[in-house]
């Protein structure tokens, strides 16, 4: 199977770095929703990354469904069979793909809107969002920490680290370190284990 998207979108790291901590084999394509939209669409007319084209050639679009998929193939999953710890992960996922969504908000408000069309009030806005969700995030790193190597990570583990790290890539003056000590240990950590060093964001 073929993972379509670059690296640098939150998304597509969640599905790859997901993928191999299931061990399911599949090829990268290093493609651009923006600087080769014309070859996505060739792919997944949608242009939707990251875009999951499978063995039997049906296109997945969605990193959630395409984590989905990879589960059921691999007949493992990243996620607690314990309902109430399952119930924390989905929460803790819930509130890393909001940080994601937002911290994609801010940057395409600022680079893609001319700047004299920019609304102050909608960045401010979904800025206090991205804050109130790191802040949430930090607040359940820090009352139960995440397992941080390969063997024990969890779907929750692994879109916390990607989230925080897309941020501090994306909107380095948004949150900081200091705001947010255990996700910032807790991502440095995570970037060093193999499966995310195999799909480095830059």
């Amino acid at each position: 199977m073929q993972l379509v998207g670059m690296f640098d979108s939150p998304y597509v790291r969640r599905a790859a770095i997901s993928l191999r901590l299931l061990g399911v084999p599949f090829e990268h394509r290093s493609v651009s929703v923006f600087s080769a939209f014309e070859q996505f669409r060739a792919i997944n007319p949608v242009v939707k990354a990251p875009t999951l084209v499978c063995d039997d050639g049906t296109v997945l679009m969605d990193s959630t469904l395409i984590i989905d998929h990879a589960e059921m193939s691999s007949g493992r999953s990243l996620m607690p069979a314990n309902a109430a710890q399952r119930l924390r992960a989905l929460r803790i996922i819930g509130l890393a793909l909001a940080a994601c969504e937002k911290t994609v908000q801010i940057v395409y408000e600022r680079n893609l809107r001319p700047a004299e069309k920019q609304h102050q009030p909608w960045i401010d806005r979904v800025q206090g969002q991205l804050v109130a969700a790191y802040s949430a995030l930090e607040h359940e790193a820090a009352a139960m920490p995440l397992p941080a190597d390969e063997p024990t990570m969890t779907q929750a583990g692994v879109s916390t680290a990607v989230a925080w790290a897309f941020t501090q890539l994306m909107l380095p003056d948004a949150i900081g370190a200091g705001d947010c000590p255990v996700l910032a240990a807790y991502s440095a950590r995570a970037e060093s284990l193999p499966a995310f060093l195999a799909a480095p964001q830059v």
